[in-house]
């Protein structure tokens, strides 16, 4: 069910009369019809008192039922498939034929729902939408986006297998506020929803190029994304929508008590390293467990957890029983 909260009209504002200079006795015709003119509407003022007014609105109901009609955190798990439909390289989403990884998608839903029974599982696809480049491109900012025939592909397997979608961003050296509103015409859709990932967030390093220096953003970032997204859920009547950050170090994300939450958005803070299950027992513990946001995430990888042997990567059950919280949202690359 959608939420019924929306923006505010547009309402119309007094006009501001102008007081004759002192010593004159009134104006001229032409004075008097700029002074009965109304001022100037501030429609960023207006849309920015919108938002506030939704957001409380979203808080009120929030607190009364718990979350937002539509939401699907904590009633759901989701389990997603991540990687680049266009690139065999970035995951298991596009690693595998269509079918064929498909196959093996019901498979992993199965295993998760039989390892909590208690909580559906929600399946997803987790595409790279705006993706680090290694190279600098024409405006030197290292980071491409999927053509419109990639996105709606991808929208289309999500829909055909009933998934949701999250387009993933890279921004490389530019940034989330340059960045995400090329994808709000997609964000405007129910089931579609985002992720921003630090590792490759360079525009504070200068010269480096991805891959070189794990990236940074800071509460700030994170917020412009929250109140970006809580905008198109109250323009759109849209339930909320979910957020994932990856994070496996401490400096991908810095300041984060700072992060401020609002009931249309569910921010996943995401523990997204590779390796053996202690290390990333341990990560999770130091970088999502210890700086808690909202809800967690945590990321499986089929080539690089189970090497070098005898490491393997973690079972459902491992992950339901090792790690605190649980985490609501999992990811395989």
């Amino acid at each position: 069910m959608a939420a019924t909260f929306g923006l505010l009209a547009a309402a119309s504002l007094p006009a501001c009369k102008t007081t004759p200079n002192e010593g004159e006795k009134g104006g001229t015709a032409a004075n008097d019809s700029v002074a009965n003119k109304p001022a100037p509407v501030d429609t960023i003022k207006i849309k920015m008192l919108a938002a506030r007014r939704d957001s409380l609105k979203a808080d009120s109901i929030a607190r009364k039922n718990g979350q937002l009609p539509g939401a699907i955190l904590p009633g759901h798990r989701i389990v997603a498939f991540y990687g680049n439909i266009r690139s065999k390289g970035m995951g298991i989403l596009g690693r595998e034929p269509k079918e064929q990884m498909f196959r093996k998608f019901e498979g992993v839903l199965k295993e998760w729902q039989a390892a909590d029974p208690s909580i559906p599982v929600q399946p997803a696809l987790h595409n790279v939408t705006i993706t680090a480049q290694g190279t600098a491109g024409k405006d030197g900012k290292w980071r491409l986006m999927n053509s419109k025939a990639t996105i709606e592909e991808v929208i289309a397997w999500a829909r055909e297998h009933k998934c949701i979608l999250f387009l993933d961003v890279q921004p490389g050296h530019s940034t989330l506020p340059v960045e995400l509103p090329k994808l709000e015409p997609y964000l405007k859709q129910p089931d579609i929803h985002l992720g921003i990932d630090p590792e490759f967030s360079l525009a504070t390093m200068p010269g480096v190029r991805p891959n070189q220096r794990i990236g940074t953003l800071d509460a700030k970032d994170v917020n412009f994304t929250i109140n970006f997204l809580a905008r198109i859920v109250s323009e759109n009547h849209l339930p909320p929508k979910v957020l994932t950050v990856h994070r496996f170090t401490r400096k991908m994300i810095t300041n984060y008590k700072n992060i401020k939450l609002d009931p249309r958005v569910q921010v996943v803070m995401h523990m997204d390293g590779h390796g053996e299950p202690t290390l990333k027992k341990d990560s999770y513990h130091d970088y999502i467990q210890t700086e808690p946001v909202q809800y967690t995430g945590f990321k499986l990888f089929y080539e690089y957890d189970p090497k070098p042997k005898p490491h393997h990567m973690m079972t459902p059950v491992e992950v339901l029983t090792q790690l605190t919280p649980k985490p609501l949202y999992i990811q395989y690359q």
